[in-house]
């Protein structure tokens, strides 16, 4: 027997890292998005880099960041409705045969160099749509996945996985990118949505009997939003990430002008900037998954939302690629933390029967902030640059963090 009590504990906490590995219809789901977002990161990487090469302009970045956004305002609740009405098996499976031929359509057009700024801009509003019902699909899918005791944890493997994703992605698309050019990235993402399609597929869903709808659509959506609205700690959650969207992913969709401007870099720089928040990420929803069972999730929230805007401040300080690329390694753990744990806590008090309208409430704040704020970074950075733009976001998001200490102590107090 092990005499010391810290190594039980530490043996423990990694076995229980990948407990919803155990279940095949996880195991399938975890393999095939996987797979599927690697190409995701691809495409998003070297679109990011072609766009800016092609008008060298900062507001375009943005501009492709609100354009991809605006879908989510329109039809994410929408979406969160459907996922309640139909199988959301049926409506993922849908959802991301559209992604797949959008992605094939980029990378002919950058095949045959017809590829213009308007047609990735209109290609990433189709995108958007495809989001916005794949989005309260894929939150509120988990459930039908594992049993409930294993939802933290399986919730937490998803943030693993988009981060394993973040980490390999943006670096292959580099490399693709600087060996054989942009088509062959979008291409592979075409090819990666494959695996995730044919997971579903493969998958031994339990058919489970649809209540009968007496209601409109429009009825149901308000009772999800009343739901929402009513619930104070899921609804300062979802007001914090909403922020937390607003500034920090709309910083980073400065990363390609950093990489060039900034770092004198090329493409390569660009996906290793992003490689290095996602790592950061990886390793902090692996922390996450280990201690899904242990009471500390409002706690590990709480230290999240400090730590962000510190080292983001730092970050725009910093003009040395490797300690750029370290600091982003901690951004991107203190920002998973966050995330993750906001995911988490806003699952374990939904109710099933309204978990995909509230879960398409969480999608639309987070998701929808993003196009904003891609729109305003852009922006600001074309006139003030990108350190500056840098340093007023983490400002802001040290003053929110504060606000959450002050005026929703509720949330660190959750378990």
């Amino acid at each position: 027997m092990n005499g010391n009590p810290k190594g039980v504990i530490a043996n423990l906490r990694w076995s229980e890292t990948f407990a919803a590995l155990k279940h095949y219809n996880y195991r399938l789901w975890f393999i095939g998005q996987m797979v599927s977002l690697m190409g995701t990161w691809m495409q998003s990487t070297a679109q990011g880099y072609l766009i800016y090469q092609i008008t060298l302009s900062p507001v375009y970045l943005g501009l492709v960041g609100f354009v991809s956004g605006v879908p989510t305002w329109l039809f994410t609740l929408f979406g969160g409705v459907v996922a309640d009405r139909i199988p959301r098996r049926t409506l993922l499976i849908i959802t991301q045969t559209f992604m797949m031929l959008l992605a094939f359509i980029l990378g002919v057009l950058t095949f045959t160099r017809t590829v213009q700024p308007w047609h990735i801009l209109v290609l990433a509003f189709l995108l958007g749509v495809a989001n916005a019902f794949d989005a309260p699909a894929r939150i509120s899918f988990v459930i039908e996945m594992v049993p409930r005791e294993d939802m933290t944890n399986a919730i937490a493997l998803n943030s693993t996985m988009f981060n394993m994703a973040t980490v390999v992605g943006p670096s292959m698309a580099g490399l693709t990118y600087a060996a054989f050019g942009p088509a062959w990235c979008f291409t592979l993402n075409g090819i990666s949505f494959l695996a995730v399609i044919g997971a579903l597929v493969l998958m031994k869903i339990q058919v489970s009997i649809q209540r009968l709808r007496q209601s409109t659509a429009m009825v149901e959506l308000v009772e999800g939003l009343r739901y929402t609205f009513k619930h104070r700690l899921i609804l300062s959650l979802t007001g914090y990430i909403g922020m937390l969207g607003l500034l920090a992913l709309g910083v980073l969709a400065l990363l390609p002008v950093w990489a060039t401007d900034v770092l004198h870099g090329d493409v390569t720089t660009n996906g290793l900037l992003i490689s290095a928040r996602g790592f950061g990420a990886l390793i902090s929803a692996l922390m996450v998954a280990s201690f899904a069972r242990l009471k500390l999730r409002g706690k590990l929230w709480t230290i999240g939302t400090f730590g962000m805007p510190v080292m983001l401040f730092i970050f725009a300080l910093v003009r040395w690629l490797p300690l750029s690329l370290a600091v982003l390694v901690v951004v991107g753990w203190f920002y998973m933390m966050i995330t993750t744990n906001s995911n988490t806590l806003i699952q374990s008090h939904v109710p099933d029967e309204l978990r995909g309208r509230v879960m398409s409430f969480y999608s639309l704040i987070f998701n929808g902030s993003y196009p904003i704020g891609a729109l305003l970074a852009g922006a600001v950075a074309q006139s003030l640059g990108a350190p500056v733009t840098v340093m007023i976001t983490a400002a802001l998001l040290f003053v929110f963090a504060i606000a959450a200490w002050v005026f929703f102590p509720i949330i660190r107090t959750e378990e």
